[in-house]
């Protein structure tokens, strides 16, 4: 390590910065979020540096910057506690390294770390919460990566649950005597109702919550009831998670996981939760939806935050109904998170609208995979309105939905558009026909999670095919017809 990651105290310190340019301004827009005194030394400054150093121009920020007009001398780096070479002149840049090392100042030449004594990390700020990103100079974009992700997953308040916690501190620790005591208070606070309570803005609920913790753990109970937390993964694609999805992951001390969802998701989870696999296949040994319920109440009932994990968005297809109807027979709290379905998904991967202005006003979803019958008989009716539909988990039934299709009066010349995968890398597009769709399937060997349009063209929308799509090849076709003669 050869930069050592420390926090300043800025109450008192006074940092000198060389420059009148953008670079400058850079950094003072950072630095005028401390507490510092900035001395600002060029010969002339941008009208935004300008703007910032008016009492005005600094929003909430505590800083003092003082804009002195001249050329550097060495001895304004006399009494500073860091100094900034920013001028975007090598030359004076190099002359304000020399005289802070002659004074014995810890001194940045920006974007030179050869030069430099320290250096500024990437931050991720959720003030009084700050998270200092460092590469030592090497790779920013790497710094700017791992930001972006801790910008993601953090609520944009969470900062507030660190001004809450100094709020509170000396109230705990003059009621619970035992640093035991102290430790389990602060481990649900920070995890549970208080904490849902402060993000949420609900002041009086999380004053509430704290009298709640301190008055169990004096009298010896838990509080905390388990929590269920019902939450769309998404199509497959981890980048595709919604930020809620990312925080619950995150909170979860026990994940039920369907089949369909990609490990790479829960690469995003706590390492340290339980996982239980709940996966439902059909003609496969499966977990059968009241085993799941009961496994959901079960771990919920002992206390634990669960986070149910469902390809796509649970409220399409995902028989969430009745693991709420569970739930909240026993006074669960249940939350629900949306996720991108696979419609969603595919119809943005492959650059087809769902719908169109003039063309087409809804689109009906559809599953194939029902109690009673494969596809109701009134869908060719939608076909003849000119209303298109997406059909899940068909393609096992493909040759039931053309035969229902057809004898329902479809014309079976419609364009079929099949996603596999959708926005995986294994992500395949075919277009067939409602006649052709069977073979098409067995063909092209199409066996994993699919969406299946009808009705959908880029011809009448005006649009360029995907270039990626297949169709069946001749020889395969004259292959399969010759095997079923």
């Amino acid at each position: 390590m050869k930069y050592f990651p420390i926090y300043l105290d800025t109450g008192d310190l006074r940092i000198l910065v060389v420059g009148g340019g953008e670079t400058a301004l850079q950094k003072l827009r950072l630095l005028s979020k401390t507490e510092a005194t900035i001395v600002v030394v060029a010969e002339s400054f941008d009208e935004e540096i300008q703007k910032l150093a008016q009492p005005s121009g600094n929003g909430n920020s505590l800083a003092a910057i003082e804009l002195i007009t001249r050329p550097f001398d060495a001895s304004d780096v006399i009494g500073k506690g860091l100094v900034y070479a920013a001028s975007d002149n090598e030359g004076l840049d190099l002359r304000v390294v020399k005289a802070a090392k002659a004074a014995g100042v810890l001194v940045n030449y920006v974007d030179t770390p050869e030069h430099c004594d320290f250096i500024t990390p990437s931050l991720v700020e959720r003030d009084p919460i700050t998270v200092a990103i460092g590469t030592e100079g090497t790779a920013p974009l790497l710094a700017r990566e791992i930001k972006a992700l801790l910008d993601r997953q953090l609520p944009a308040n969470f900062g507030e649950l660190g001004k809450q916690a100094k709020r509170i501190r000396n109230l705990v620790k003059s009621r619970i005597t035992s640093g035991k005591g102290r430790l389990r208070v602060w481990e649900r606070l920070m995890q549970g109702a208080f904490r849902r309570a402060v993000l949420a803005g609900d002041s009086s609920g999380a004053d509430l919550a704290l009298e709640a913790e301190i008055m169990a753990e004096l009298e010896g109970k838990e509080t905390e009831k388990g929590s269920v937390a019902l939450i769309g993964a998404g199509p497959g694609n981890p980048e595709l998670l919604t930020l809620k999805a990312h925080q619950k992951l995150q909170e979860a001390d026990v994940l039920v996981i369907d089949r369909l969802v990609n490990p790479q998701v829960l690469d995003y989870a706590r390492r340290d939760a339980k996982r239980i696999y709940v996966g439902k296949q059909a003609g496969k040994p499966s977990t059968s939806q009241e085993e799941i319920n009961q496994t959901i109440v079960r771990e919920a009932l002992g206390g634990a935050r669960v986070v149910r994990v469902k390809g796509g968005d649970p409220n399409i297809f995902g028989r969430i109904q009745e693991e709420l109807s569970a739930c909240q027979l026993f006074g669960i709290e249940v939350e629900v998170v949306p996720g991108i379905s696979a419609a969603q998904a595919a119809s943005a991967s492959i650059k087809l609208p769902l719908t169109a202005r003039g063309e087409h006003r809804s689109i009906t979803l559809l599953t194939a995979a029902t109690r009673d019958k494969v596809i109701p008989s009134d869908v060719a009716d939608f076909l003849k309105s000119g209303r298109p539909f997406a059909i899940y988990m068909g393609v096992k039934l493909a040759a039931d939905i053309s035969e229902t299709l057809e004898k329902s009066g479809a014309d079976m010349s419609t364009e079929v558009i099949i996603v596999e995968n959708a926005s995986q890398k294994e992500e395949r597009i075919i277009s067939t026909n409602l006649r052709d769709l069977p073979l098409s399937v067995k063909s092209m060997k199409i066996n994993g999670p699919a969406i299946m349009f009808v009705g959908l063209s880029y011809e009448e929308m005006g649009l360029t095919a995907d270039p990626r799509i297949e169709t069946m090849e001749l020889n395969n076709v004259i292959s399969l017809t010759r095997r079923a003669i």
